[in-house]
């Protein structure tokens, strides 16, 4: 077999600066051309070194245009620090074939040998440090003819070494945590524990949003170091992009069914080389492609332009010399071994299984409570607020997995507006788009409604959203984790959160907008939560806080991979380097804080005495196995609130109003002295709003009896509100319905004695 001269010069030249995973190696899977009309390409470039054997391994599809006298000016460059420049004469060097070139074709593997001292100047360090951002550039300068002086060529190859942090087992080490972590809080809240177990919550749903940061700068269309781009890889699964085989399938399957047309650069891999963007350069390549595609177009007929732009729209970015460039999104799908035209679906169908899964859990836990009960495994008691309100509950959680993974869907939908991948998922974008955010903010509304009514009736936002049971399962998820008076703060979050995502969807051609709107939105969000402060306590400001200044840093680097300054391309790879430095330190500060906290809660017998209460009296409102005793008066009114869950509804109450706005916390408190309002829950006006069935108890005097005395307290009772409507005008709610006169007789009795007729 005859080997072109002028590839086997490329190769050789390549090879002498490959370095090498298990076994060493180095390794170029991609030849770019650097300058445009190239007399030279590549569609396939793939090079393996391998020191054990000194040997290097090539298999190209390339196209040489060039004849005669040649120089080789060739920079090789780590990190973007040049640390080789030389020139080679071919005729000098007495290489065959190459003085003069010639044009040639190349299709077949072939393997070159390679001397012991070219093996031995590769520094051993580039063997093992993960993630090699190397580059050799080879330009191809004309000697005679009328280009001499001239570059006629250049070419450029990414060098790797196999070694990445993009590792599997980082993977399931976040996810795990993540996940053990939230359903440490949930077995914690069933138990009563209702202050540590919205700490462990309020902590791991934080870190979960840190780890969707980090994916999201891997989404962004801004150039990535190699490093960079491994390290966001290791979050992806957060946005719900995992690679299953079979479930790929069913997903091409449904595209071509539903009119899609899949892409295909996984299947053609082997013969289409794939270049992972990672310098600016990249992309004005694509210029003199698109131009031809112009000319070409403009000689069709206009239904086969528009069929051939819709599909350049959809399709893969590919250079005019055959191979394929991926970058932001598509960069990420790639890298994940998953078809652009898929990733849309991909992430929709592992959010979809992720709500399955909660609302079977919660079913399955429910029936397990059920039958340990009936069986004597555990006591009647336990979870018992969940056995009776577990349809409540199991609407609270999914609202809660909708707020977890609203960020990924709000990428992805938009996403796919823009790629049309089949009619079928466009409509499925638009539903899931519109329907979360319509969920979200219709949940908003509601608590900002249960807080001002609230704040109306009783001087406090806390009281109704804490002490009403109802509202705190099905509402809870947006505002358990900041403090009472911040309730509205998760409305900044979801603005944050959506247009985070749209620029990051919608402006996938243009970085350098995507990493400016970065830095304005993640100052924004660290100057409102270094001022507010609105999460519920010290430490959890602390760690929200600190997230947020890591996030701006972050986009400070995004901004500096954009080039747009024109700094040292040195820098640009050591903010790499730091990026992904800083942040692993990071993650790791924060998932070990995470588990010795949750292990504490969970090996603690009464783990609510680890957090100081909250300054907004919600340990005095909420039902806890706990009872800090921090005020007295506040805790008979929050237990007068919730009365026991006597009114709490066992059933899915699709009435929203009615099942979080007719509790007695919604009832008003008398406009007489505070003394009274401590005194009593209802007003007069609103005591006719007490139902008898729940409270006559409370209200029916004690028959008598020849074997007692007569009650000391019979006459400061009311009638029963069944012996006329006279009785109750005049009747209020605390401790058994006393009148206005008879009420300020009882003001010394201690508040306990007058919330006895509610807990």
């Amino acid at each position: 077999m005859r080997i072109p001269s002028p590839l086997l010069a490329f190769a050789s030249l390549v090879a002498l600066v490959l370095p090498a995973s298990a076994e060493n190696v180095l390794r170029s899977s991609s030849l770019a051309a650097c300058q445009v009309n190239s007399g030279f390409t590549a569609s396939l470039f793939d090079v393996i070194f391998t020191p054990n054997n000194n040997t290097v391994a090539i298999n190209m599809i390339a196209t040489s245009s060039i004849e005669g006298h040649v120089i080789f000016d060739i920079r090789i460059s780590a990190y973007g620090y040049e640390f080789m420049h030389t020139t080679m004469d071919p005729c000098k060097s007495n290489l065959p074939g190459l003085c003069p070139m010639t044009a040639g074709d190349m299709s077949n593997p072939f393997i070159l040998p390679v001397t012991p001292s070219a093996a031995n100047s590769i520094p051993g360090i580039a063997y093992s440090f993960p993630d090699l951002d190397a580059t050799v550039r080879i330009l191809v300068n004309m000697t005679d003819g009328d280009q001499a002086g001239q570059s006629i060529a250049c070419v450029e190859a990414n060098i790797s070494n196999g070694k990445t942090v993009d590792l599997i087992g980082v993977k399931w080490a976040a996810a795990a945590v993540a996940g053990l972590a939230l359903v440490a809080s949930a077995v914690v809240s069933g138990l009563g524990f209702s202050n540590a177990a919205s700490h462990v919550a309020a902590n791991t749903l934080s870190l979960f949003g840190y780890f969707q940061a980090q994916a999201m700068i891997g989404l962004c269309g801004v150039p990535l170091p190699p490093v960079v781009a491994s390290w966001t890889q290791d979050f992806q699964w957060s946005m719900g992009i995992i690679k299953v085989d079979f479930i790929q399938d069913i997903l091409t399957w449904y595209q071509r069914s539903t009119g899609g047309t899949p892409s295909t650069i996984l299947d053609s891999i082997q013969n289409v080389s794939v270049q992972v963007e990672k310098v600016k350069r990249a992309l004005p390549m694509l210029k003199p492609g698109l131009s031809l595609f112009r000319r070409a177009a403009a000689l069709l007929p206009n239904p086969i332009v528009t069929q051939a732009a819709t599909l350049a729209k959809r399709a893969n970015v590919q250079t005019f010399f055959g191979s394929y460039i991926v970058y932001g999104i598509q960069r990420v799908a790639f890298r994940a071994a998953i078809e652009s035209t898929n990733l849309f679906m991909t992430g929709l169908t592992f959010f979809y299984i992720f709500v399955v899964l909660a609302a079977l859990c919660v079913s399955l836990f429910k029936g397990f409570c059920e039958l340990s009960a009936k069986l004597g495994w555990i006591k009647r008691d336990t979870f018992a607020d969940f056995r009776n309100g577990w349809l409540t509950v199991l609407k609270g959680v999914l609202f809660r997995v909708t707020l977890i993974g609203y960020p990924q869907m709000v990428i992805l939908c938009l996403w796919e507006f823009t790629q049309i991948d089949s009619p079928a998922e466009v409509v499925l974008a638009v539903f899931f788009f519109f329907g979360m955010t319509g969920v979200l903010a219709f949940s908003a509304f509601k608590v900002m409604r249960l807080a001002r009514r609230s704040v109306a009736l009783h001087k406090n936002p806390g009281y109704i959203l804490f002490s009403d049971p109802q509202a705190l399962n099905k509402w809870g998820f947006l505002y358990v984790q900041f403090r009472a008076s911040a309730y509205y703060f998760i409305i900044p979050i979801l603005g944050y959160t959506l247009v985070k995502g749209m620029f990051i969807a919608l402006a996938q051609a243009h970085g350098s907008v995507q990493a400016v709107a970065f830095i304005i939105i993640e100052v924004a969000a660290l100057i409102a939560a270094s001022v507010l402060r609105p999460w519920m306590d010290k430490s959890t400001n602390s760690f929200n806080i600190a997230i947020c200044a890591m996030n701006f840093v972050n986009a400070i680097f995004l901004f500096v991979f954009t080039d747009v300054l024109g700094l040292p391309p040195l820098v640009i790879g050591v903010v790499g380097v730091v990026l992904w430095i800083a942040n692993a330190a990071f993650s790791l500060i924060l998932l070990l804080m995470l588990i010795v906290t949750t292990t504490l809660v969970l090996f603690n017998n009464n783990p609510d005495t680890r957090y100081q209460f909250m300054n907004d009296d919600r340990t005095s409102f909420m039902k806890s196995q706990t009872h800090f005793h921090t005020n007295p008066e506040l805790d008979a009114l929050g237990a007068t609130a919730r009365a026991s869950g006597m009114w709490q509804k066992p059933a899915l109450d699709l009435d929203d109003d009615g099942s979080s706005m007719s509790g007695p916390a919604n009832m008003p408190l008398p406009a007489s002295g505070s003394n009274s309002a401590r005194n009593s829950l209802y007003s007069n006006s609103d005591a006719h709003a007490i139902r008898p069935q729940s409270h006559g108890a409370a209200v029916r005097p004690r028959p008598s009896s020849t074997f007692r005395a007569p009650s000391p307290f019979t006459s400061s009772r009311a009638p029963s509100p069944f012996a006329g409507n006279s009785s109750i005008a005049g009747s209020s709610s605390s401790g058994g319905h006393q009148s206005q006169t008879q009420r300020a007789n009882h003001t010394s009795a201690t508040p306990w004695q007058r919330g006895a007729g509610y807990d």
